[in-house]
């Protein structure tokens, strides 16, 4: 996509986006989808917790019942 640039480090990987913002302007939409996915791959690295248990945390402190 025109205007949009990555930074990459030392071993040529990707750590950054500059977004340039006449871009973002007419290209919302596809930018706002592009950062959802991204937010989803960067989330299946985090540590799950059992439903049972977040029932239970929310119970505790008196948030369900």
């Amino acid at each position: 996509m025109k205007g949009v640039s990555y930074i990459a480090d030392e071993h040529n990987e990707k750590k950054a986006i500059v977004l340039e913002l006449l871009t973002l302007e007419e290209n919302y939409v596809q930018i706002e989808d592009l950062l959802y996915e991204l937010m989803l791959e960067v989330r299946k690295k985090e540590e799950k917790t059992p439903i049972e248990k977040i029932i239970e945390k929310l119970k505790n402190a008196g948030k369900l019942k």
